[in-house]
């Protein structure tokens, strides 16, 4: 808290009550809380979390956390009730956050890949080679906040003239884009979509046989996962944060591996009107309200 001394009564009960209302959380923060949007198992994003953590504790000299969340919204929820500092957040759940908070979240930063991420649709039925051959099928999405495993798939699936709900035999929700592989591997679903970092991590890894799921089509580029804080968070801490990212670099061996398990090649300041067509798209899927 600030602490005002008073050489006036009245005088010194208005700068107190002004200071508590402009800067509300600038001295509460003494461990940085930070979440993700749960769009992988959670294990997987723990292990993703750890050295970024403990990088980002020496570069801001404070402990930091790790909040683990059970959905999208909760993330979002969690960042408007400033229970957590700072949000990896795809591209739609920010402007869910941005909505949510009235405006006052801050994309700090993004990926280099993600000014022009995109989705992979992907089968294993052998019948199946353009999105056209969807219809009457089975279909899994991701979350249905996800941008790279709902939103923008779904946008482009209308603007190739097919409604899902109409159009598909049964649309499905797996929850996560590693989730969607396992629907679509397993026969739950004739095909599904994910983003594009998650598929080519599960092929590298060897987590998916692509002998029998592939890929049949690649959505067109889209803005989409940033680094976001909650608007009333010092502003110092947001510079440091923002600062600390674009210091990262995959040359520097002590960056590698953070670099590595977040798939980025460089890390670049991003800002809210990168996300306006995303919003328009939801708003014309009518996932907005």
């Amino acid at each position: 808290m600030l602490t005002l001394f008073r050489r006036h009564a009245s005088r010194g009960l208005a700068a107190l009550a002004f200071a508590t209302l402009a800067f509300p959380a600038f001295a509460q923060v003494k461990e940085l809380k930070v979440s993700a949007i749960p769009d992988e198992a959670p294990t997987e994003l723990q292990r993703k979390f750890a050295p970024l953590g403990k990088y980002l504790e020496k570069e801001l000299g404070m402990p930091v956390s790790f909040v683990p969340v059970t959905d999208y919204a909760g993330v979002v929820e969690a960042l408007a009730a400033r229970r957590i500092d700072l949000a990896w957040l795809g591209g739609f759940t920010f402007v869910q956050a941005k909505l949510r908070t009235g405006g006052t979240a801050i994309p700090l930063v993004q990926r280099a890949e993600d000014e022009k991420f995109t989705s992979r649709f992907i089968t294993a039925d052998p019948a199946i080679k353009t999105l056209a051959d969807l219809k009457g099928k089975t279909f899994a999405f991701g979350s249905a906040s996800s941008t790279s495993g709902h939103l923008m798939p779904r946008y482009f699936l209308q603007q190739a003239g097919l409604n899902p709900e109409k159009d598909f035999k049964t649309v499905a929700f797996s929850g996560a884009h590693d989730a969607t592989v396992a629907f679509v591997a397993s026969g739950r679903a004739d095909a599904g979509v994910l983003n594009a970092s998650v598929w080519d991590k599960l092929v590298e890894s060897g987590k998916v046989d692509t002998n029998k799921v592939r890929v049949f089509t690649t959505t067109p580029a889209y803005f989409d996962y940033n680094w976001t804080v909650r608007g009333d968070l010092d502003a110092t801490i947001a510079k440091k944060l923002r600062e600390a990212f674009l210091k990262l670099d995959p040359a520097n061996p002590e960056h590698k591996e953070i670099m590595a398990l977040q798939r980025a090649s460089r890390f670049v300041p991003t800002k809210a009107e990168n996300y306006l067509s995303i919003e328009q798209a939801a708003q014309a899927a009518g996932l907005l309200r």
